[in-house]
């Protein structure tokens, strides 16, 4: 996929630089980056851009809160975003908490996202020759977030092998759907 933070301008690249395969669940906050957040608001991640969606905006603060797993300060973000896109962030930090019911649940409000085609392929590609448990991901025609959601909670649960994978997907799926709120909110895509 090619995910370059560079392409987001200095200051989410200051936060999204370092590629971070994240746990499954919500882990330990990345405290060498929480004064970084604390500065960072839509009018300084955007200086010099102009924002045609503030909510599209708001999504990508919330993003670099979740990627540093600070999973309340994400949520506090995301549960004010009312559009399908909000509702996506909404259920990744759900999921990641883990509440996996609360995420099933934003995610059934998202529907079909732009991002699912995107992710749906990445996930073929990641899941490449795993196990049964993946099957899924090499088979589906259209991206299951509830599904996804399954797996992460099997394999947390040590019902499934395959955190790698999910933890694969996991960075995709934010990869895919940062991208696309960043665009979004510039009226760029």
């Amino acid at each position: 996929m090619g995910f370059d933070a560079l392409n987001y301008g200095i200051v989410f690249a200051s936060v999204l630089a370092e590629r971070r395969l994240n746990a499954l669940d919500g882990d330990t906050k990345n405290e060498s980056v929480k004064a970084l957040l604390d500065d960072l608001s839509v009018s300084s991640a955007f200086e010099g851009k102009k924002v045609v969606d503030t909510e599209m905006a708001d999504s990508c603060i919330s993003a670099a809160w979740l990627y540093h797993n600070f999973l309340d300060d994400s949520h506090t973000i995301s549960q004010g975003i009312h559009s399908i896109t909000g509702s996506y962030w909404h259920g990744i930090m759900h999921r990641r908490e883990p509440d996996f019911s609360n995420s099933k649940h934003w995610f059934r409000k998202v529907g079909n996202h732009p991002v699912f085609g995107g992710l749906c392929e990445a996930a073929k590609e990641i899941a490449g020759d795993g196990g049964a448990d993946t099957a899924f991901l090499r088979d589906q025609g259209h991206w299951d977030p509830e599904a996804f959601t399954d797996l992460v909670e099997a394999s947390l649960s040590g019902q499934s092998g395959e955190e790698t994978i999910c933890r694969e997907v996991q960075q995709a799926e934010f990869e895919l759907l940062f991208d696309y709120s960043y665009k979004q909110a510039l009226g760029e895509a």
